[in-house]
């Protein structure tokens, strides 16, 4: 499968996540989407991300949301959980959660794996 139809199906599942999100009351913003070599960088070296080079984020398979839970922002794993879910189940073989990663918590991040 090329990169182009991965992030065709990336945003197409990224459209039922926000549908799913605003009729569930969530309100949200985009954080980062695509991210040039050079922050990634800047994200390794300060531990804000444990992918040295590139990563889904580089590639457009990523989604980072500022989400809103009972109006109050928050980047919390149990506040997201339910959302989390939801994404992951839309496609459970490629759809990943940051809120699920087992090194490194990373809540509002949303992907898709790369075939």
């Amino acid at each position: 499968m090329k990169l182009s139809d991965q992030q065709f199906e990336f945003a197409k599942d990224s459209v039922l996540l926000e549908q799913w999100m605003i009729n569930h009351g969530y309100k949200f913003t985009y954080g980062e989407t695509w991210r040039p070599e050079e922050m990634q960088e800047i994200y390794y070296k300060t531990g804000r991300s444990r992918i040295k080079e590139g990563g889904p984020h580089g590639i457009r398979l990523a989604k980072d949301y500022n989400i809103w839970v009972k109006g109050r922002l928050t980047y919390e794993k149990q506040d997201l959980q339910e959302i989390g879910d939801f994404w992951e189940s839309l496609n459970p073989e490629l759809n990943r959660w940051g809120g699920n990663f087992i090194s490194f918590i990373d809540a509002p991040h949303f992907e898709r794996q790369k075939k």
